[in-house]
């Protein structure tokens, strides 16, 4: 199927309902995230309020040609850990529609959300990939120039097996190349 006319765009609090659904799918079927239990409406916005405090992007991708104005993915980067050393260095999550999987918005989404964490001042970005058979997540990763660091073997139980986390790092801007700021 070819990729629709996207927008790619800051998310808004009415695009919340699409967003926990994209997620909601994802937890109860999919092994990307080890969540178990769908966050509701209050929970996903204290997220979302979060990671935008911290003066970083939360982007969805819209079908221009659907007037519904149908939500196809989202993406969003946060901090990797919350110690202050850490501030330069992010870690990105992806979630599509399942009818938009495949098709090239991932790509899109990751693309933009890459350019705006430079644009924060981002330095390192991390991929922590649910489940080491996510062939889709992974290879749009590495097409982005994210090389592989390492697994984390058998480090999640979901869906009564053992998932292992794959870890993928990209450099951002300037990345190590000169000192970071105060």
């Amino acid at each position: 199927m070819p990729l629709p006319a996207l927008l790619i765009r800051p998310s808004t609090l009415t695009d919340l309902p699409a967003i926990i659904a994209i997620y909601a799918d994802a937890v109860l079927h999919g092994t990307g995230t080890f969540e178990l239990d769908p966050p509701d409406l209050a929970e996903m916005a204290r997220r979302r309020d979060d990671v935008l405090a911290k003066g970083l992007p939360w982007l969805v991708a819209q079908d221009r040609g659907d007037t519904s104005g149908r939500l196809l993915g989202y993406a969003y980067a946060n901090h990797f850990r919350p110690r202050k050393a850490y501030r330069f260095c992010v870690e990105d999550s992806i979630y599509l529609h399942p009818d938009a999987r495949g098709r090239g918005v991932g790509k899109l989404l990751l693309t933009e959300l890459v350019a705006r964490c430079e644009a924060a001042g981002a330095r390192q970005m991390l991929a922590v990939i649910g489940d080491a058979a996510n062939a889709g997540s992974i290879g749009v990763h590495a097409a982005l120039g994210f090389a592989h660091t390492g697994v984390l073997k058998a480090s999640g139980w979901k869906f009564d097996r053992w998932l292992d986390v794959v870890l993928m790092q990209r450099s951002l801007g300037q990345g190590s190349g000169t000192p970071g700021a105060a």
